[in-house]
């Protein structure tokens, strides 16, 4: 088995590059990356040496490039987590998330019909239902909810979405698509809010948090995701939609104070600043389909797994250092100074 982890160096994907190494010795997994601002090699040093495993930089609006590297590798399985991500930047340069995450999907899906692949399984999320008001703590998204977006980021990945969608219909592209809620865990790029406040906190700089910090997400440790789409990849209905939550809604707010508690800093470190322009108010995820259909459940409880990830942090430091570029600065500074 032969499987391409698009956007391989990324948080998300590089993670999903470690289980699958080591869950399955017998196949091959081949990382593409472009290595834009968030792709890090050093996420995918602990496998790079691996026999099972390969790396290869291109980006995937690069047809000539894409479809070259589908015939040579005939690859049986792509996994699509390649995508541009933050909210913020997409309010800045919407252009760069149109061309990434639409684009470049459907020259992933053209190089997977060219050459039979035997499931494309394309990485979505939950902002493309829009958001839930924080008064029904019983309203969830299911499947079945309604795509209704906020942010230019949101809007690419559910065109995208739709696009995967409509390929199967129309050319019977064998496809599955999962939407997860806030993913958390080791090798986040420090932009995101846990990996940002965790940084901000270990160095007593100020932890900005948009508005009255009473937005609520639903957040999944990422060693959940990934054996989410394990088993979507492997036992999943082909055409069907499953979405993965870790049932562990909180605020920012509180997300920011237990980070706080764990390094034994002061709430003083806290800054209130100006909303995001459309921020959704709550995100929660149904995930009864997953758990039902194929036997998922997450193992991560936030309180554990937070604790966790902060101490991975602390473990980490060269990681956090070395990623941190001069781009990443600027933007920071610009937009939380």
């Amino acid at each position: 088995m032969k499987i391409l982890v698009t956007g391989g160096a990324g948080f998300i994907g590089g993670n999903f590059c470690h289980f699958m190494v080591s869950k399955y010795p017998n196949y091959k997994i081949i990382a593409l990356d472009a290595l834009t601002y968030a792709g890090n090699l050093e996420t995918l040093e602990p496998v790079m040496l691996k026999e099972n495993f390969k790396f290869i930089k291109g980006d995937i609006t690069d047809r000539r490039f894409i479809f070259e590297l589908f015939e040579l590798e005939k690859f049986d399985i792509v996994v699509n987590f390649a995508a541009e991500s933050h909210v913020d930047r997409s309010i800045e340069n919407p252009e760069i998330f149109i061309k990434t995450n639409i684009l470049g999907t459907q020259v992933l899906m053209d190089a997977s019909l060219n050459t039979n692949v035997n499931r494309f399984h394309q990485v979505s999320t939950d902002e493309v239902y829009g958001d839930l008001p924080l008064d029904d703590p019983a309203l969830l998204f299911t499947e079945n909810t309604p795509i209704s977006t906020s942010s230019p980021y949101s809007a690419s990945k559910a065109s995208a979405d739709l696009l995967v969608q409509a390929y199967f219909k129309t050319f019977k592209l064998p496809m599955s698509i999962s939407r997860c809620s806030n993913n958390y865990g080791p090798y986040h790029f420090p932009e995101k809010l846990i990996p940002l406040m965790i940084k901000n906190a270990l160095t007593n700089q100020t932890l900005p948090i948009y508005g009255k910090g009473d937005n609520v997400r639903d957040w999944l440790h990422v060693y959940d995701h990934c054996t989410a789409i394990d088993l979507i990849i492997h036992k999943g209905k082909v055409g069907e939609i499953y979405n993965i939550g870790g049932q562990n809604e909180r605020t920012n707010l509180e997300v920011v104070n237990i980070i706080l508690k764990e390094l034994n800093k002061p709430q003083s470190l806290i800054k209130f600043v100006s909303d995001r322009k459309g921020h959704d108010l709550r995100y929660a995820i149904d995930a009864s389909k997953i758990k039902s259909e194929l036997g998922w459940k997450p193992i991560y409880d936030f309180d554990i797994g937070i604790k966790h990830t902060v101490k991975w942090y602390l473990e980490n430091q060269k990681w956090v250092n070395n990623i941190i570029s001069g781009e990443y600065i600027r933007f920071m500074e610009k937009h939380y100074s």
